[in-house]
């Protein structure tokens, strides 16, 4: 008789695991606020993909540069409230050793076109066809962001939009090193 209480907080954690992903089981959630990690400095896990726009990208050879890694979808709200300030920081930030990666996660790759097109991506970007790449990085929600360092150090983590202040404060203090 004393199962009742195990099965209604079971029936409660699947209720709230399916709607924090969308109803999509093993999905991706949506970062709706802004939330900083802690993390401990390590070297970015390697990955190299094929860009939206053709030819494709390799982490690495990004080194020396300071790089933000977004993960995003086209389906995902606060990821298209955030591309316009992706952008315009993008584009204040060119000629100096800093680069933006987006990678698009478990999407609809003619979507995430249509989202790109319609954004004016300035960007290179790419899609994760398996998910390898999130999963390495241990992505648990879109958009989040890891900023490497110029020496391909990951040392900071952020989930949810951001803000162009917030963007430039992290680019800068990177930039600063």
């Amino acid at each position: 008789m004393g199962g009742g209480v195990p099965l209604l907080a079971l029936i409660a954690l699947l209720a709230w695991a399916s709607i924090s992903t969308g109803g999509n089981p093993g999905g991706l959630a949506t970062n709706s606020d802004l939330l900083e990690f802690d993390i401990d400095p390590e070297t970015a896990r390697e990955f190299e993909f094929e860009l939206f726009e053709g030819g494709t990208l390799k982490l690495s050879d990004l080194r020396g540069k300071v790089v933000m890694v977004d993960f995003w979808a086209s389906w995902c709200p606060p990821c298209r409230v955030e591309a316009p300030t992706l952008a315009r920081v993008y584009a204040e930030y060119r000629g100096q050793p800093v680069e933006f990666v987006g990678v698009d996660v478990w999407d609809n790759v003619g979507d995430a076109e249509v989202f790109l097109q319609q954004e004016g991506q300035v960007y290179p970007a790419g899609y994760d066809a398996d998910g390898s790449i999130a999963i390495n990085y241990g992505v648990r929600g879109i958009p989040e962001k890891y900023f490497i360092d110029g020496d391909g150090v990951l040392v900071k983590k952020l989930s949810g939009p951001l803000t162009e202040a917030t963007l430039r404060e992290t680019i800068n203090e990177l930039l600063a090193r």
